[in-house]
């Protein structure tokens, strides 16, 4: 990780995937698009993808989980990525929680309508289930701890999110010394990310950051915002530092206004996301069913056919390239 202002990524998730468990279920795991899109992605300047897994998927199939986790960093290895992977998850955009099985259609017009958390509220909300989810995180990453195809481990994403508050802090915590008991040569991180309503200051950042080997963090605001100035210098030089989520076009926060931030202070990025699919993350947050697509993308860099969304980006993304 010296060189993490080198790292140029996406969120990432197959266009024929709704939610991270339509990813990695058996029955719907799709290496041929894999593949494909993960071409496109190099082909775009890129080197790294940030990837969520779901616990629920390991809990009923762990050995064929990890073969298909093996997979994943097969087809991305061969084609110059590597990646991070996510063991939590607080965000459930689908008001549901997870389940095996056939995942639910997109809704139309909707952001991310089949997303689900991980492990579930019922789970990350009950210290009595920690053995349970202790074996989670100490079987996926010890079974990776020594793949340096794995570039980070990212133990949680927005936790507190979903109204969540800090009542999975025990779980973040948790997390990371179940992690360090495994020792892996990768490091561990959470992203501070509550700086669209609550600030740089938001209770859960500072703890957050004490935790990481690396300072990650989401920022979705636009490029001259405050908060993000105020966590650049206060963490510069510390360690090193990435953003695994941003892009957020309709509010200037866009690949011309925000690579020369990550530049100026070497800050390796992922953006959300890459290509336009069953997530649906081309529109806004409170779009509705049966919104149009919006001529402004909020997020997303390709059409389903490979195509860029706007050409200029992918001239940008390319001429940054090493």
């Amino acid at each position: 990780m010296e060189q993490q202002g080198e790292i140029r990524g996406c969120n990432y998730l197959p266009r024929t995937a709704v939610n991270s468990t339509e990813m990695w279920h058996a029955e719907t795991f799709d290496p041929v698009t894999i593949e494909e899109e993960l071409v496109w992605a190099k082909q775009a300047g890129m080197n790294s993808v940030r990837v969520f897994l779901q616990y629920v998927v390991w809990h009923v199939d762990a050995a064929g989980y990890k073969e298909r986790i093996d997979t994943f960093l097969d087809i991305a290895n061969r084609n110059g990525i590597s990646t991070m992977l996510i063991l939590f998850d607080d965000c459930a955009f689908s008001g549901k929680q997870p389940y095996m099985g056939k995942q639910p259609e997109p809704v139309p017009g909707v952001h991310n309508s089949g997303w689900t958390p991980s492990p579930g509220f019922e789970l990350a909300l009950n210290p009595s289930r920690a053995g349970e989810l202790g074996d989670y995180v100490k079987d996926i990453i010890g079974s990776f701890a020594q793949d340096e195809r794995v570039s980070v481990w990212d133990l949680y994403n927005e936790p507190g999110n979903s109204k969540m508050g800090d009542r999975t802090m025990w779980l973040v915590e948790s997390a990371f010394r179940w992690a360090r008991e495994i020792d892996p040569i990768q490091p561990l991180t959470t992203g501070a990310w509550a700086f669209n309503d609550l600030g740089f200051d938001y209770i859960l950042n500072p703890r957050i950051c004490d935790l990481s080997d690396v300072i990650s963090f989401h920022f979705y605001k636009e490029a001259n915002d405050e908060w993000l100035h105020r966590f650049l210098e206060t963490y510069e030089g510390k360690r090193p530092m990435l953003c695994t989520e941003w892009l957020l076009r309709q509010k200037e926060n866009t690949f011309e206004t925000i690579l020369p931030i990550f530049e100026r202070f070497n800050v390796g990025w992922y953006m959300w996301g890459l290509v336009a699919g069953r997530t649906q993350t081309y529109m806004h947050w409170r779009s509705v069913q049966g919104t149009p697509i919006p001529d402004v993308w909020q997020h997303d860099l390709l059409h389903s056919d490979g195509t860029a969304y706007d050409p200029k980006e992918l001239e940008l993304l390319n001429s940054r390239k090493e």
